[in-house]
């Protein structure tokens, strides 16, 4: 055989197999973050591509350009969704702590954008930041790169279904909102009972500068329940997340 057309071959064997796991790392919880370089993150894609390339290769991979180009669009779709999928999940804990701050007075506190929205929040970002550091502590980044490997089974490298993906999406995101409303529920239920308590002293205290004395308690009181809160809320992100990740494995 030619050795310029093997090398050929190899070389297009891990383009194609890069554009779905490199696509995949730019959007996936703990590997897509703002904070990590995208220099390193695409280093390590084209590492793991080159690992994985013989396990999952296309055989023959394409060489014509209309069939080389229809290939990697697919490639790239199909690793940009995953890694997507994965992104709307984590927001769950972004949109759970946007929703915490607004109960505890604490919206205005504004703190250095990791997620994917803009003006985040102090408990936005420390949710974001617990659900990333529970990632790492429990292995499911190893469980992700395993995921990337078998989507192979259920996508094959040339095929693409685009009911199946936007259907997995729509699942997606009610399952983020679903996270969102089961961290934030604990909050909601402490802002009901505080200000209808605050209600009735006003009513009974008319002299009482309620919003004064309002906004400390609040604070306070939706801190003081974050801190039990939060194991039961990043246990509820994990487990939602490894689900999601199951459908990828098995």
């Amino acid at each position: 055989m030619d050795l310029g057309a093997l090398l050929t071959a190899q070389l297009i064997a891990v383009a194609l197999v890069f554009g779905r796991i490199g696509a995949a790392m730019m959007f996936l919880p703990a590997f897509g973050e703002q904070f990590v370089f995208v220099r390193h993150r695409l280093v390590f894609s084209l590492i793991l591509s080159i690992i994985l390339t013989p396990l999952v290769a296309q055989d023959p991979v394409p060489v014509e350009f209309a069939d080389l180009l229809r290939a990697m669009v697919i490639e790239v779709t199909l690793g940009a969704w995953i890694g997507l999928a994965g992104r709307v999940l984590l927001t769950g804990m972004q949109m759970a702590g946007a929703q915490i701050g607004m109960v505890a007075g604490l919206s205005n506190a504004f703190a250095p954008d990791i997620g994917s929205f803009q003006g985040s929040t102090l408990i936005a970002t420390t949710l974001m930041l617990g659900a990333i550091a529970v990632i790492f502590a429990t292995d499911l980044h190893h469980v992700m790169i395993e995921a990337l490997v078998n989507s192979y089974n259920i996508f094959p490298p040339g095929q693409v279904m685009p009911g199946d993906l936007a259907a997995q999406m729509a699942k997606a995101a009610s399952t983020s909102f679903y996270i969102g409303l089961s961290v934030a529920a604990p909050f909601y239920v402490m802002g009901v009972i505080l200000n209808v308590g605050l209600g009735l002293t006003n009513r009974m205290l008319p002299s009482l500068p309620v919003f004064f004395v309002a906004a400390p308690v609040l604070i306070f009181t939706g801190l003081f329940v974050l801190i039990f809160a939060a194991p039961s809320a990043l246990r509820t992100f994990v487990t939602r997340f490894a689900d999601w990740l199951g459908l990828l494995t098995f």
